[in-house]
């Protein structure tokens, strides 16, 4: 099963405020998370995906893509959202489960067929994000092996529970994976990217000429 979890878009990405007003990040998260769904949709089977979100427009999204919804009716972190998740699809008897977030516009199918190819029989597969420390994409046999815990600074942690269980563990470098939305940085390189994803297009009629202070005060966390 593969999990896409979805925080409140109307409050989204709020370490771009420095360069993009509120209405403008919750329009890039909805373009963003449109993206990664269309992208699921061309090479996975509908009952294979599942959004949890209570975030309206989410759900509407994961209906028009024929997707199931797990509610996220506390709107918890992203962390006790796929926990709470993973125990769903434990209970159904799913036997694996990999998590993709809604902010990775250029992912691509073959990233998707890479992580399933290199899939042990039991253990796990890990993407990190491209800094190095985010984790965005992780799948785990079976579906529970081992918590997730995500954040900034996720992918090390995760790598050492998932070698701790003595399972498989494979890390797998993938570009269109790799590129998640937090920080003006990430715009900017999300605009020059080769594609025409929604989000790339909207993006691209932003001013991005502020794009490249990178030294900018980061608003607090999301």
């Amino acid at each position: 099963m593969i999990l896409v979890p979805v925080k409140n878009l109307a409050n989204a990405k709020q370490r771009l405020a420095p360069v993009a007003d509120q209405s403008s990040r919750s329009e890039l998260a909805r373009a963003m998370l449109f993206d990664v769904l269309d992208t699921l949709a061309t090479c996975v089977d509908r009952d294979e995906v599942s959004v949890v979100t209570s975030d309206l427009f989410a759900i509407h999204l994961a209906q028009q893509f024929h997707f199931a919804v797990i509610a996220d009716q506390a709107s918890r972190t992203e962390t006790e959202a796929i926990e709470i998740a993973t125990q769903v699809c434990q209970s159904r008897g799913v036997e694996s489960t990999l998590v993709i977030p809604g902010d990775i516009p250029l992912i691509q199918p073959w990233e998707l067929d890479k992580i399933f190819g290199a899939a042990p029989p039991e253990g796990s597969v890990v993407v990190p994000a491209a800094d190095g420390r985010g984790t965005n994409a992780i799948w785990r046999r079976p579906a529970g092996l081992f918590p997730l815990r995500f954040g900034n600074d996720s992918f090390k942690p995760h790598l050492a529970a998932a070698r701790a269980t003595q399972k498989p563990s494979v890390v797998l470098s993938l570009p269109g994976i790799a590129l998640d939305v937090d920080n003006p940085s990430d715009l900017a390189q999300l605009a020059s990217a080769p594609g025409e994803t929604r989000a790339q297009q909207l993006i691209r009629q932003w001013d991005l000429a502020t794009l490249s202070q990178a030294n900018l005060p980061l608003a607090a966390n999301e």
